[in-house]
């Protein structure tokens, strides 16, 4: 194996990343990430709040991803168990912080349902969705994170 892809112990570097469980879903919770963080920054919204809870979990969450992915594919992951915990702990808050953003974007795209424009009512509803499938994405990354944690 080149030295570029191998893994310490259960933790892959470098090109490892793109072909490993879970470190494979780095990338689609980058893309759902940032179609909720455009289509979000997108609309006009009455109740501004829960609508900037959902921009700052997209971008802290894409931020923090883009950062840990890189940290992974560099090889910066010394001591591996501490590592492992890291990243089933930061993907449960990620995971956390989706469900609650999913579920206030959901309530105000509802609510904004009747006497609004309709093309922010649709980039809403999109982005209410891509918002469950990061989710989605962030909690399977959680619990094989947890496997992978248990098994050194």
């Amino acid at each position: 194996m080149a030295s570029n892809t191998a893994t310490m112990g259960n933790l892959p570097r470098g090109v490892g990343i793109c072909t490993t469980i879970p470190d494979i879903l780095y990338v689609p919770e980058l893309i759902f990430g940032g179609l909720v963080w455009i289509l979000v920054a997108c609309t006009l919204v009455v109740p501004a709040n829960p609508q900037g809870w959902v921009m700052f979990v997209s971008v802290f969450c894409f931020v923090v991803t883009f950062i840990w992915m890189v940290v992974f594919a560099c090889g910066g992951h010394y001591n591996k168990s501490s590592w492992a915990a890291a990243d089933f702990i930061y993907h449960g808050i990620a995971a956390f912080f989706y469900l609650s953003a999913s579920v206030a974007l959901a309530k105000v795209t509802l609510d904004m349902k009747d006497g609004t424009n309709f093309q922010n009512y649709q980039l809403d509803i999109s982005a209410v969705v891509f918002s469950y499938v990061a989710t989605l994405l962030y909690f399977v990354h959680t619990i094989l994170s947890a496997i992978r944690w248990k098994s050194f």
